[in-house]
């Protein structure tokens, strides 16, 4: 079982992949996870990818799918994967099939977790991270017991920069113009599916488990 997570920054399609992936037995794959693993080992791979992280240019998408390919050929690939966080373009996701179709494997769902912008500028607005241990909650879903101290150290509680509300849209737009394409290019295909993410996470996950099948 191939699949493909899709969804807005903020819209949870990393917990639901890491769900996915716990109960099907098949590996949560990240394209942040494979640089870091490739770099961490010092594979051929990975030294290219950090010549171009280290000049803070983005990976090519002709590397990272390398990258993405050589993972596919270890053995915990064997029964399928969730892919998080690739493709992010059209020309990412036809190379992608590309490459699938040349070993004779396609992909089997692409999963779009939907999220309204307000909610995600709202959900992502109200979380806080500590500054002495790196903790994070939410004020909302997961809050501290005192207001704006850390449980774990007794620290401050700031918003990071990435989860202010003009860096959230600033996000969102670059997700739409680049990202939201794929839900299209998916749906043609027959294998886009997309289930409501402002829902509770479990009930999120049970949507998901009914489309792929117990």
């Amino acid at each position: 079982m191939k699949i493909i997570m899709l969804g807005a920054p903020g819209a949870g399609k990393g917990t639901q992949a890491k769900m996915i992936a716990e109960k099907y037995s098949i590996p949560h794959i990240s394209t942040g996870d494979i640089f870091r693993a490739n770099i961490k080992n010092g594979t051929e791979l990975g030294k290219k990818a950090k010549s171009y992280m280290d000049k803070g240019q983005l990976v090519p998408d002709e590397l990272t799918l390398d990258l993405i390919m050589d993972r596919f050929k270890q053995d915990d690939c064997k029964n399928g994967y969730v892919l998080d966080g690739f493709p992010r373009t059209i020309p990412q996701a036809e190379a992608l099939d590309t490459a699938l179709k040349a070993k004779g494997e396609k992909v089997d769902f692409a999963i779009d977790v939907d999220v309204p912008d307000e909610n995600i500028v709202k959900r992502m607005g109200g979380r806080r991270a500590c500054v002495g241990c790196g903790a994070t909650y939410h004020v909302v879903y997961s809050p501290t017991k005192v207001e704006g101290v850390c449980d774990k150290c007794g620290e401050e509680l700031i918003v990071r920069d990435d989860d202010k509300p003009e860096t959230v849209l600033n996000r969102l737009e670059v997700y739409h113009n680049q990202t939201q394409p794929l839900i299209d290019y998916y749906n043609e295909q027959g294998i886009l599916k997309s289930v409501d993410g402002t829902v509770d996470m479990k009930d999120v996950f049970n949507a998901i488990v009914d489309i792929l099948g117990a």
